[in-house]
């Protein structure tokens, strides 16, 4: 790692990154991260299960790296199709979902903050998850926790045809066959 000083003078670790990239997605099954982070710069990307399915993510690509995944996970892949269209529009943050499930989304800029429950998402319709007007708003820290646990307040998670919480029998993400996680800039 380099180190550049900044104009205080301290030192400070300097990252190599593409200036226009705002986001990294990482893909999970159940607890396990799959493949590497998938760094995005463009204005919308495709994240979707099978390669025919146009430019971006495939899913089925990075399962390769997991062949000995449960059936479950195997199921819930079957599911996401044509998956969804993460889009960034003036700081805003649009998921459009282009599967035939519905997506469940949990990000601290859709939920009231004494509930963070996911957001049910059905086949074909479209959810602003990032809104920077009310993320300025909110006071979060390294340390916010919920009753799940601290939460990265630049993360926004997307489970496919499955959801989790008091409601549900998965009662964390991770619990969820495939899932994932949107790690906006700047990337912790």
């Amino acid at each position: 790692m380099h180190l550049a000083a900044p104009a205080d003078g301290r030192l400070a670790p300097h990252r190599y990154q593409n200036p226009f990239e705002w986001c990294k997605l990482a893909y999970w099954e159940l607890a396990q991260r799959v493949g590497p982070l998938y760094p995005v710069d463009n204005p919308a990307v495709n994240i979707f299960g099978k390669v025919p399915y146009g430019d971006g993510l495939s899913l089925e690509t990075l399962a390769q790296q997991n062949r000995n995944a449960p059936e479950s996970v195997q199921h819930a892949r079957c599911k996401i199709g044509l998956g969804v269209t993460l889009s960034r529009e003036d700081g805003y943050v649009w998921v459009y979902n282009r599967s035939d499930n519905p997506i469940f989304v949990n990000s601290l800029t859709l939920e009231n903050e004494d509930s963070p429950l996911p957001t049910r998402v059905p086949a074909e319709q479209c959810l602003c998850v990032f809104d920077p007007v009310k993320a300025a708003h909110r006071n979060y820290g390294w340390d916010f926790t919920t009753p799940f646990g601290p939460v990265d307040p630049n993360s926004i998670r997307i489970s496919f045809a499955k959801g989790w919480g008091p409601r549900y029998c998965r009662q964390e993400i991770t619990s969820c066959p495939c899932w994932l996680e949107i790690l906006l800039a700047p990337c912790r």
